[in-house]
């Protein structure tokens, strides 16, 4: 019982051996081919699961903005040597709508061209009142903020405003003018 004893060895066949390794590699089979089927599925959900956020999505938008009363306003900057601008507000009725802060590669953008999207939202059919409030530093190193009213009339459809910003020399304060896209 105390001491060193011998080291038994197994009993098993030859042949029983080889039905042991058998089975592994069965079972090796098996597992790999679960585990591509099993890739597969998770490939067929992920793109499930895709093209369903999309419809959502698409769901989400034409609840959110029907096309009838849909409004979109749009900032153009017309010459962005004359003209850096900082932060835009907008008020749709006399409410704050949205108001953005232009990082240097934002105006960057809108000098080469660029038109920034800054409010999309509902509005009933009839007049309405559009009041934005600019502010930017002009060519002569003068900062100004302005405050311009447009008013317009919302027909059924989508209506689409575009905001150009322009300064002009020698004074180089912000012009606005707005345009409807047809």
């Amino acid at each position: 019982m105390f001491g060193r004893q011998k080291t038994q060895q197994c009993r098993s066949t030859p042949r029983t051996r080889g039905l042991f390794k058998s089975g592994y590699i069965v079972m090796a089979m098996v597992s790999s081919a679960h585990a591509s089927s099993l890739d597969d599925q998770i490939q067929r959900l992920t793109a499930d699961i895709t093209r369903h956020t999309a419809n959502v999505y698409a769901l989400e938008q034409k609840l959110l903005h029907p096309v009838d009363t849909r409004v979109v306003v749009f900032l153009s900057i017309k010459d962005s040597d004359a003209l850096e601008l900082d932060s835009v507000e907008l008020f749709v009725n006399q409410k704050p709508v949205t108001a953005h802060l232009y990082s240097d590669k934002e105006r960057h953008s809108l000098g080469q061209g660029g038109i920034h999207q800054l409010f999309v939202g509902n509005l009933s059919d009839g007049p309405h009142s559009l009041r934005a409030v600019i502010n930017a530093r002009g060519a002569n190193n003068r900062f100004v903020r302005r405050e311009l009213v447009h008013d317009f009339r919302k027909e059924s459809g989508t209506l689409h405003l575009q905001m150009r910003l322009s300064a002009n020399a020698p004074d180089y304060d912000p012009d606005v003018s707005f345009s409807e896209w047809k």
